[in-house]
């Protein structure tokens, strides 16, 4: 493997894996090696290896790895304690910047997880709406809990609105509770939410779908038709909130949901999520605001855990600063437009598809509007190119690119050259 280097201990720690943990991995990537630790925008493999990092963890490390000032607000805490199971001053402080950057948030609850925070936010709606079904768009990723298992990728897709499990395990009675539409068609969901808007508790979407971006007027015709028939509609911004803006995907495209998801970058490389929304569906959190029968509970050991609050306050501080935005967007479209040009030359029929932040490149030669076209893609291409890169010294997960304030013009130099020669093999 041309630049890379496997010591002994890195091979006896992958043995381990292969022994330990199913599959050899975290469930998470499959790649054959073993991350020890990350600065800045780098990541190091316990071989030496040295990556350029676009995974930054699957998103949370917007600021970079060790931000100093992260660093030193959690190791400040640590000597105060890990965790209490009790409110504490700096999940107080998280709730209240969060209120005042989120647009549709006037109360904030902490979870651990995104599985955990969607999964709650479509409960609240229940509670709310006093309703069972979720609508739900195929190829949404909502996390791993039944109902976001719906039709996220499947392999077979049912005619709409049918959805299709993507895991064993759920029981199949889910399947009553879930219905399917395709993102960026609002005539189609629009017929669908007519027929079914009765029944419905929720609509969930991500505002841009993976890498996807919303279609124009989509977004907004999901709220009015949501708004028609009072029914809840929640952002799932655990990817896009603190991201596209300090206000998440719902300030960059002008359009506020009931409810939304936050996670990754709030937590700030620490397993911190939140939901947020209304005060009127909210306050079924709260036994002493509602009826017996409409109190939502939600408890979690590590709900709020003041190390992880601590760590989303000094990133949110580090976010907020003036030009922040404006360099991840500038940064990001030059790693897009550069990944484009070189594939255009070199005549691969390839899409760049997303936003500067965060994006992926599909090898096909159709637009990529919604996660059937996504299908027409050749998958075994790109799990080749993502090797070379690699092997070449840029880090990234299977699919999608995370920028990062920490991205220097001599990360996107080596990123470039990576991309060219990775482009000439494959070629």
């Amino acid at each position: 493997m041309p630049g890379r280097v496997r010591i002994e201990k890195e091979t006896h720690l992958l043995a381990k894996a292969d022994q330990h943990l199913p599959g050899g991995s975290l469930g998470n990537l499959g790649l054959d090696l073993v991350i020890a630790r990350g600065q800045g925008s780098h990541v190091w493999d316990v071989s030496g290896n040295e990556y350029v990092d676009y995974l930054l963890g699957s998103g949370p490390m917007v600021t970079g790895h060790s931000h100093p000032e992260v660093v030193e607000a959690v190791r400040d805490q640590l000597d105060r304690g890990t965790t209490f199971f009790a409110t504490n001053e700096y999940a107080i402080l998280l709730a209240e910047e969060i209120v005042s950057a989120v647009p549709c948030a006037d109360s904030v609850r902490f979870s651990s997880t995104g599985t955990e925070a969607t999964h709650y936010a479509m409960r609240a709606a229940r509670a709310y709406r006093r309703r069972d079904k979720i609508l739900k768009f195929e190829g949404g990723y909502h996390g791993m809990n039944d109902y976001a298992l719906m039709s996220m990728m499947p392999l077979d897709p049912s005619d709409f609105p049918k959805p299709t499990p993507d895991s064993a395990g759920i029981p199949r009675s889910v399947q009553n509770d879930v219905i399917i539409a395709p993102f960026n068609d609002i005539e189609t969901t629009s017929d669908i939410i007519d027929l079914h808007h009765e029944e419905l508790a929720a609509v969930i979407v991500e505002p841009m779908q993976r890498v996807i971006p919303p279609a124009r007027g989509f977004l907004e015709g999901l709220r009015e038709i949501t708004e028609r028939y009072t029914i809840p509609l929640i952002f799932d911004e655990v990817v896009t909130g603190f991201r596209l803006s300090y206000g998440g995907a719902q300030e960059h495209y002008g359009v506020t949901p009931d409810l939304c998801t936050l996670g990754k970058a709030v937590g700030g490389g620490f397993p911190l999520t939140a939901i947020a929304g209304r005060e009127e569906i909210m306050r079924h959190f709260n036994a002493g605001a509602v009826d017996a029968d409409s109190f939502m509970p939600q408890i979690g050991t590590l709900s709020g855990n003041p190390v992880a609050a601590i760590a989303g306050l000094a990133t949110l501080k580090i976010l907020k600063r003036d030009g922040q935005y404006e360099k991840l967007f500038a940064t990001g479209k030059r790693v897009m437009d550069t990944l484009q040009r070189l594939l255009d030359e070199a005549e691969i029929p390839a899409k760049v598809v997303g936003v500067p932040p965060v994006f992926d490149v599909l090898f096909t030669c159709n637009e990529i509007t919604d996660y059937r076209s996504t299908l027409t893609q050749d998958k075994e291409f790109l799990m080749r190119f993502n090797r070379l890169l690699l092997d070449r010294g840029v880090f990234k997960g299977d699919t999608k690119y995370y920028l990062s304030l920490a991205h220097t013009k001599e990360d996107l130099e080596l990123t470039f050259e990576a991309f060219s020669s990775a482009i000439a093999e494959l070629s």
